[in-house]
């Protein structure tokens, strides 16, 4: 079984009930299930949350699994929703980003359906310096069969000498999509966080530190995602263009 996760949480220090935000009159979270739903893939699609106003509000569309506020993750949010078999495969599907494409939670289905790989996710190209010298954007290093070698805050590969040729087709910005095996997503929620994990403050480094190996589907665009209100103008403009 392939199931779709969306962690949908209230509490936000940057945008407080972001997920019930009206984007075009209709919630956040709810554009993100309707995409999910459209994934071929897919053999169930769940909301994730600790909230009544969010169960409220998404029930009559989508399933709802009610978890506990105290989680420390999202990765923990998902696997505790999704409760998978030790053969299934767990999508984890950010709940901001209303422009979310089907096609590629099919294409992380697919990939895991096609490999051993314990977990999957996405990456686009990096197009500025600007963007790869920034600390918010994390970057990922590939192996020849596209599977992750490391992610870094830090711009990797470093160049000895000089700038980086973006145009070299070794600069890769990570997207925050993940898919997961049933038993090693078990496994990574039950192993405490490890030294290159809360160096660098990401979290799927905490895979590569167990010895899994992450596929990475190749993008070219990084999606738009809505981080604080000023950027739901913003979507609101691109979801018509797309709609038109």
């Amino acid at each position: 079984m392939v199931i779709g996760v969306i962690p949908s949480r209230w509490g936000s220090t940057r945008f407080p009930g972001k997920p019930l935000t009206p984007i075009l009159g209709k919630p956040l979270v709810l554009w993100v299930a309707e995409a999910a739903k459209r994934a071929k893939r897919l053999d169930r699609v769940l909301v994730a949350t600790d909230d009544e106003r969010i169960r409220e509000a998404v029930a009559p569309h989508c399933e709802v699994v009610m978890t506990p506020s105290a989680l420390p993750s999202g990765t923990d949010r998902v696997a505790v929703a999704a409760k998978p078999a030790p053969e299934d495969v767990v999508i984890n599907i950010q709940g901001d980003e209303p422009l979310m494409e089907p096609e590629l939670i099919d294409a992380l289905a697919e990939r895991m359906a096609r490999t051993g790989e314990e977990m999957a996710t996405a990456a686009c190209p990096i197009r500025t310096q600007e963007q790869l010298a920034a600390r918010t954007v994390v970057k990922v290093v590939l192996r020849a069969d596209d599977s992750a070698i490391y992610f870094s805050r830090l711009p990797i590969p470093c160049r000895r000498d000089g700038e980086a040729d973006l145009s070299s087709g070794l600069y890769w910005r990570h997207l925050g999509i993940y898919a997961y095996r049933g038993d090693f997503l078990d496994r990574l929620i039950h192993t405490p966080p490890c030294p290159l994990e809360q160096t660098e403050s990401l979290e799927q480094l905490r895979a590569l530190w167990l010895g899994g190996r992450i596929g990475v589907i190749r993008r070219n665009d990084e999606g738009v995602g809505v981080d604080t209100p000023a950027d739901v103008p913003v979507v609101e403009q691109l979801l018509l263009r797309r709609l038109a």
